[in-house]
Formats: C-alpha cells, structure tokens, sequence
C-alpha cells in the first residue's frame, strides 16, 4: 500500500514538472523562431505570482485612496463628522426656508387684508403668524398634547443628559441588534448589542484608552477616557485593537465583536457608559 503510494506521488510530481516546449515556427520557411520549454507546475507558479501582484495592486488604491470610507469601521472620522454637520445644517436650512415661505405667504395676505398690520408686532411674529393656522387642530391632537406635557413635566432626563453632552458627536458602537437593554434594576449597567462575529467595535467618541485587557467574567475588555467626564466600557470583544495609553477618534475600530468571558450569551458587545462616576443609558445618547 505504502508502495503504490508512493508510485502515485511520483508519477504526480513527475508529471507536474515535465516540460512542453512551445515553438513558433515561420509558415512559409517552417524556421523555428523561438521556443519556450515549461511545465505545468511553471504555469501554476506564473498563476499565483499573477495574482499576488494583482491583490497587493487592488490593496493598496484601497489604502492610498478615499475608497477606504466606503469600507465597514474604516470611515474616517474627519468624513464622519462631516457627514453630521452637513445633516445639521440640511435641517436648519429648511426650517429656515420653511420660515421664509410662512413669512412670504403672510405679507400676501397683509397687501390681500386677511391679516391687519398693526397685528405684527415684530419680523418673528409675522413668520409664525400662519403656522398654527395652516392645519386646525383636532380634539384628540389637542388631548394628547396636553397629556404628553403632563408626563413629562417632571422628566428631566433627557434635558440633562443632552445638556451634559453638548458638543459631542456619539458614534454607534456596533451594527447589531439590541439584545438587552439598560436595567439598573436588574444590575445591567450597559447595553447588549447582538452582532455578527468579527464586526468591528468603534471608539463611540475621540479619547484615551484606559484599559485593555482580559477578564474571566467580562473576556476581553476596553475602556475609554473621553471629554467631559464621559468614559466608554465594551465588553466580551473577539480580540482587541488597541493597548492603554493609545489616542482614538470617534469612529475608529478599536476591537472585534466575539463571545470571551463566562457572563455571556453569545456573539454580541456589552456596552457601558459613565458620566462622572455613575452609569447612563447608553440609548439617551446613541441611535442603535
């Protein structure tokens, strides 16, 4: 058996090496012109090589070019916080131009007599003048405004939490669904988020890396040090990206998504948020 084996290797080998030799010979002369001598392991070698220059060609436009943004936990997070400041700015924009039809339509209906001038005290007024008027309220709008303002009266949750956070841009942690949410009822001082193995883990805003290490409860670990008293926890990462004292940006890979460490249950990142010592929810300040 080891004999046929044996023969069978060689009589591969021998024929993966042996050589063709590839002529091209002058049609009216029959000179040969020139002649190549190569095999079949030469042919797989040129392949490969073939390849290689081609992928490490694809490779590095992607590195050297702004191609890269378009790849996941890649942007770069100058383009990123661009993105949002153009979005604010879109919304201001129409508001402002919303204010600006109002304010159009209102000096018609002056020159028009519908409305007295000397009912417009100032050039705000006379923009808003139309706008409780465009759409009359019904009872059950009017109802459900009065008892959403009851409700909330003495919610200041999210007044404060915002107000802390002026200024800051928070990026989502990971793509993935919420698994579970914050509960400091139940002890769960962060949020779960369900993500697929290997997705990348961004930095939710620029700081310093605190610490970066591994647990036998949360796996591997990192937290960081940001602006305004504000530090980030991921937990149960696959591997991590970044060691303490390194800086980040908002945006920026610092771990892959894994299942390490014994409190777990399954693929996903437990993610935490503190502001000068106590726990927030992360949901207050992140759109999952």
């Amino acid at each position: 058996m080891i004999k046929k084996n044996r023969k069978r290797r060689k009589a591969f080998w021998k024929d993966i090496k042996f050589k063709y030799k590839l002529t091209v010979i002058n049609e009216n002369t029959l000179e040969e012109v020139f002649g190549l001598h190569v095999s079949k392991l030469n042919g797989i070698s040129v392949l490969l090589s073939v390849l290689t220059v081609l992928f490490l060609i694809a490779a590095l436009i992607i590195a050297a070019t702004p191609l890269r943004n378009y790849l996941p936990g890649y942007m770069n997070s100058e383009v990123r916080a661009q993105v949002v400041e153009n979005a604010l700015r879109v919304d201001s924009l129409q508001l402002l131009v919303n204010q600006q039809n109002l304010y159009i339509m209102n000096i018609q209906d002056i020159f028009l007599g519908k409305i007295k001038a000397d009912t417009v005290r100032s050039m705000d007024s006379l923009a808003i003048l139309r706008e409780d008027s465009l759409m009359e309220r019904t009872q059950r709008e009017t109802d459900f405004r009065k008892q959403y303002e009851e409700a909330e009266k003495y919610n200041l949750t999210n007044i404060t939490a915002h107000t802390e956070a002026d200024g800051l841009i928070f990026y989502r942690p990971t793509r993935g669904m919420i698994s579970a949410k914050f509960d400091t009822e139940q002890q769960h001082f962060g949020t779960d988020i369900a993500a697929n193995p290997g997705e990348s883990v961004l930095a939710t805003l620029d700081g310093t890396v605190i610490l970066s290490t591994y647990t036998t409860e949360t796996g591997y670990m990192i937290a960081i040090q940001h602006s305004q008293e504000f530090v980030s926890i991921y937990k149960h990462c696959g591997s991590l990206l970044k060691k303490s004292g390194d800086k980040v940006k908002g945006g920026e890979a610092i771990a892959l998504v894994g299942n390490t460490g014994q409190l777990t249950t399954g693929p996903h990142l437990h993610f935490e948020l503190w502001h000068r010592g106590r726990a927030a929810d992360p949901e207050l300040f992140i759109v999952f």
